[in-house]
Formats: structure tokens, C-alpha cells, sequence
């Protein structure tokens, strides 16, 4: 089971507040965790919604709205993305997370769908264009930022 992490902004990490070197040690220490138990699939930390952008869709038209956006509690300030065996462990690895942001934090933690979830509807042929999707997409992830193959 997949499960995207995500952490809310506050009025700091909207104000584009970096965090100290204390915290990106103990973050640091955190993910190498996640990593060494092999449930981490990716973790980022975002830019504030003043460097964003959100596209609207509305009878057929898209407009472009510029950030900054106005529900700081609505934003996301990072993620990670961790495959576990249930709800519950992920839960579990959250607790774990050292407090993100300073003060008062809150983490969401929402699974993935999976291809199974969508019943009939997603056709066998809709089935093997997203395996096949995703194995073009495994490939990127083995290629360093300069296009060459990442040690094994």
C-alpha cells in the first residue's frame, strides 16, 4: 500500500522560513530511517504558494490563478511518499517524524488508489498502459539529473 504524507503550511514555511540546521538533521536522520526500513518512495519539501500557480477547470476553460493562495491551512508545505503493509504502520511512521515546523504541526496521511480500486472501469487495456507507464517512469528514477544511470 502507497500513502502520500502531507504536511501542512504554516505562516513560516508560506513566508519561505528555511528551517535550522538542528531540524534538517533530525529530518535528515528521519528519512535515512525510512529509507534503511525501505518503505521511502520519495519525500520533497515545496516552495511557498507565492512561487505557485493553480490552473482552473470550468466549462471547458482553463485560467491561470498566481499564487500566493489565501488558506494557509489548506497548503502543503511537503511530502513524502512511503509503501507500507497498512494504514497503520504508516501512522506509525508519521509518529515517528520529528515536529516539522516550529510550533504546532499537522501531517495528513491519505493512501494511494491502486489500479484494483477502480473496478471494471479501468479495462485491461487501461491496465497495461499503466504498467507500462509506470515501468517508463521506474526507469527515470535509476537516471541521475544528467541523464546518465544511477549505481546499482
Amino acid at each position: 500500500m502507497q500513502f502520500m504524507i502531507l504536511l501542512k503550511a504554516d505562516k513560516n514555511t508560506e513566508a519561505g522560513v528555511m528551517p535550522g540546521e538542528k531540524l534538517l538533521a533530525e529530518m535528515s536522520k528521519y528519512n535515512e530511517e525510512l529509507l534503511d526500513a525501505g518503505v521511502l518512495l520519495a519525500g520533497e519539501g515545496l516552495h511557498p504558494s507565492s512561487k505557485g500557480a493553480r490552473v482552473k477547470f470550468s466549462d471547458g476553460k482553463r485560467t491561470v490563478i498566481e499564487g500566493p493562495f489565501p488558506e494557509v491551512k489548506e497548503l502543503i508545505a511537503g511530502f513524502w511518499l512511503l509503501q507500507v503493509k497498512s494504514r497503520e504502520e504508516a501512522i506509525e511512521w508519521v509518529k515517528r517524524c520529528p515536529n516539522p515546523l516550529e510550533g504546532e504541526a499537522e501531517i495528513e496521511i491519505r493512501q494511494i488508489f491502486e489500479a484494483s480500486d477502480f473496478g471494471a472501469e479501468f479495462t485491461p487495456e487501461l491496465r497495461e498502459q499503466e504498467e507500462r507507464m509506470r515501468a517508463q517512469l521506474a526507469g527515470k528514477a535509476n537516471l541521475k539529473p544528467d541523464g546518465t544511470s544511477r549505481p546499482e
